[in-house]
């Protein structure tokens, strides 16, 4: 059976709690913040990256703006340049049934009033992410700020709504692979 679980770091914290459904209709269970955190404006990820064109040669002037990244290029920019989305940790793990995963979507609150969307739109959690050694199946949510002004995430702060979802595969599936890693491991 689904549940949710608080992870070691934050087992004794009474301030990181499972999440709850709104409302009996309510589809998705609110995941919060389980620590302060500032969200940068999207304009300082970008300036980096900026930054990081101009002095490796890749941006020489305005037109080679125009001339594409490669997805490697950008890879190698965002990390050297620490400009990637801020993970704010929920201290929440999600244990799930074969085949069924977890859907995290923005709040429609955020979204709207908060100007803060999710980096990867909807996040996908897969039943073998949970309990992971690299973090334990700490959920994270990956978030960009579209305002000109840094934002202050207050611990307890609703983020995302959590939806478990059923899956099914092709029937000649024949995946084998293992997790090994935590957060976006399955790309590496």
């Amino acid at each position: 059976m689904a549940h949710f679980a608080v992870v070691s770091k934050y087992a004794d914290d009474p301030g990181v709690v499972l999440p709850v459904r709104a409302t009996s209709a309510s589809a998705g269970y609110d995941l919060a913040a389980a620590e302060d955190i500032v969200i940068p404006p999207m304009e300082h990820l970008l300036d980096k990256l900026s930054i990081w064109a101009y002095e490796s040669k890749r941006v020489t002037d305005y037109w080679s703006y125009l001339k594409p990244f490669t997805l490697s290029e950008l890879a190698t920019a965002a990390k050297e340049q620490k400009a990637k989305p801020t993970l704010v940790p929920t201290g929440i793990k999600c244990y799930l049934d074969k085949n069924q995963w977890l859907m995290l979507t923005n709040r429609s609150s955020v979204a709207t009033k908060d100007w803060l969307i999710l980096a990867n739109g909807v996040g996908t959690i897969d039943a073998d992410y949970v309990d992971n050694p690299e973090n334990e199946g700490q959920i994270f949510v990956p978030l960009i700020n579209l305002s000109p002004f840094a934002i202050q995430i207050k611990k307890g702060d609703r983020l995302v709504n959590a939806v478990i979802m059923n899956y099914t595969t092709v029937d000649d599936d024949q995946s084998q692979g293992e997790r090994f890693g935590g957060f976006g491991s399955t790309n590496e």
